[in-house]
């Protein structure tokens, strides 16, 4: 929240002095107005500092709070001073606009109500009936409408802004997790899995002969076949880890689970591609490389490395084949593994 901290110091500090030159001018104030005049622009005033200051503070219930302070604070004020005019009425748009930029629209609704309430009870004290009511349903109106102009706007941006972290973190062509959304992942969950001692697999899948695909069908084709791969993995991974496309035909499967699930998701991987018998030239080979945090490694940065290095194992040993970090062995000519199950702790 701090950004709602650094909105509440602009409007607290920039309506102190305000508060108090304006109220202290308005003709037939007594002592008591005065006094609470007065002790109100200090508060305010301490209260913008420490928000300026200090803008963690606070903690996260305080600021579904604050609209209702500041509401009753505006209130008292305008009923200490005998003000009912629009100038005095108009502070009520700080907290309206503070919750619908920052809370949620049940916040706006009830704050809004009590907005209404306050403003209630200093027109219909102060002025007649008539001129009372004509104020206060203006009022409503406008500060209905500023409300729910900023919630539209908001509710755009925040669409702005899921479209925009969307895009910074997936891969254009083919919808996976790029490598910026791959290295943030590997980091956090590599954290997690050393401090509740769980196993994260990491899964480095090559296409065989790609260039010669690009070469041969073109770009465009080739562009499907990728499209193709990640489907699979998509298919293959679901909820259970991440799937990303570092760059050219190289991917990625992140995951926490242990070796023998890790070395079914890849086989499982590598019979959905060859299911596909609507690419150029055929489905593509993949060459495959595993390996294990903690069992053969123990940090993030030797995982990546020792996946890579049994990449490399499986391409110069003949492609198209699965290789296992540590021992280097050729999953291809190794008994079979059924998956652990995953559990719901392993899943992403």
């Amino acid at each position: 929240m701090h950004g709602a901290s650094r909105a509440v110091a602009y409007l607290t500090l920039a309506a102190c002095p305000y508060v108090l030159f304006t109220a202290l001018l308005t003709p037939g104030i007594d002592l008591p107005g005065v006094i609470a005049v007065v002790a109100v622009s200090m508060l305010m005033g301490v209260a913008g500092l420490i928000c300026w200051r200090w803008p963690g503070i606070f903690p996260r219930l305080f600021w579904f709070g604050a609209p209702l302070v500041a509401t009753l604070s505006i209130s008292g004020l305008n009923l200490a001073t005998s003000d009912a005019s629009t100038g005095a009425q108009l502070f009520y748009l700080w907290p309206i606009l503070f919750a619908a930029n920052f809370l949620s629209r049940r916040v706006v609704y009830a704050n809004l109500l009590i907005v209404f309430a306050g403003h209630a009870a200093t027109v219909f004290s102060i002025l007649n009936f008539q001129r009372a009511a004509a104020d206060w349903t203006a009022m409503v109106l406008a500060m209905t409408m500023s409300a729910f102009v900023v919630l539209s706007l908001r509710r755009r941006a925040d669409k702005l802004r899921d479209v925009l972290e969307q895009q910074a973190h997936a891969d254009h062509l083919t919808g996976l997790a790029n490598r910026r959304h791959f290295d943030e992942a590997l980091l956090r969950e590599g954290e997690s899995a050393r401090r509740t001692d769980a196993t994260l697999a990491l899964i480095t899948v090559d296409l065989d002969h790609f260039k010669a695909i690009n070469d041969t069908f073109g770009h465009t084709e080739g562009d499907r076949v990728l499209q193709a791969v990640a489907t699979a993995m998509r298919t293959v991974v679901g909820d259970s880890g991440l799937a990303a496309r570092l760059g050219g035909d190289e991917f990625v499967i992140l995951m926490r689970v242990g070796r023998r699930a890790a070395v079914g998701v890849a086989e499982a991987l590598r019979a959905a591609v060859a299911a596909r018998t609507d690419l150029p030239g055929g489905p593509p080979g993949l060459s495959i490389g595993i390996a294990v945090l903690p069992g053969d490694v123990s940090t993030v940065q030797d995982l990546v490395a020792a996946s890579d290095a049994a990449l490399y194992d499986a391409k110069t040993s003949g492609r198209g084949r699965l290789s296992v970090a540590g021992a280097r062995q050729n999953v291809d000519q190794m008994p079979s593994f059924a998956p652990d199950p995953l559990v719901p702790d392993q899943r992403f």
